[in-house]
């Protein structure tokens, strides 16, 4: 309907020098409610494909393919959601914020290498260690959402180590 009214009273014309990021902005506005809906339903697709993969698993040949494939894209998923509640742009500048750029470095890195070690290296030895990076990755990335969460566990490890 706004693209309607814009064609109508000629604003058509100034919205061609709109910048990529206006575009994106304006096409995730999206009400409340069936953002809410995005978000669950990323997640759970997100999450049942991580338990799909587990289960794939255990089947011979392909199994751990399977598993790679579907927890990375269950990963992916996940993530995804939750720009649904933010809002492309915000997600990814809240992913590039300075607390956070190195989790998802890290994060994206460990996917790609994930799918590389599968499909293109053809070794599962390497994907499976990918696979435990990715998990490692994701939940340090997740806890950068939470004030001074990293620091406390930060020191809990240091604790233990020491002694």
């Amino acid at each position: 309907m706004d693209k309607l009214k814009s064609v109508l009273s000629g604003e058509e014309a100034h919205a061609e020098n709109r910048t990529i990021a206006q575009t994106v902005n304006e096409a995730s506005t999206l009400g409340w409610g069936t953002r809410v809906k995005g978000f669950v339903a990323c997640f759970v697709v997100g999450g049942v494909c991580a338990v799909l993969g587990v289960c794939l698993l255990f089947l011979p040949k392909v199994g751990i393919i399977l598993f790679i494939v579907f927890y990375t894209f269950g990963n992916l998923c996940t993530l995804f959601s939750t720009m649904f509640l933010m809002g492309p742009m915000k997600q990814v500048k809240r992913m590039c914020d300075k607390t956070r750029a190195l989790a998802t470095t890290l994060m994206i890195t460990c996917l790609v290498l994930t799918m590389c070690a599968v499909f293109w290296w053809k070794n599962f030895g390497l994907a499976l260690l990918f696979v435990i990076l990715q998990v490692l990755s994701f939940a340090w990335y997740s806890l950068s959402y939470i004030p001074f969460i990293r620091d406390a566990i930060m020191k809990m490890v240091s604790v233990c180590i020491k002694g």
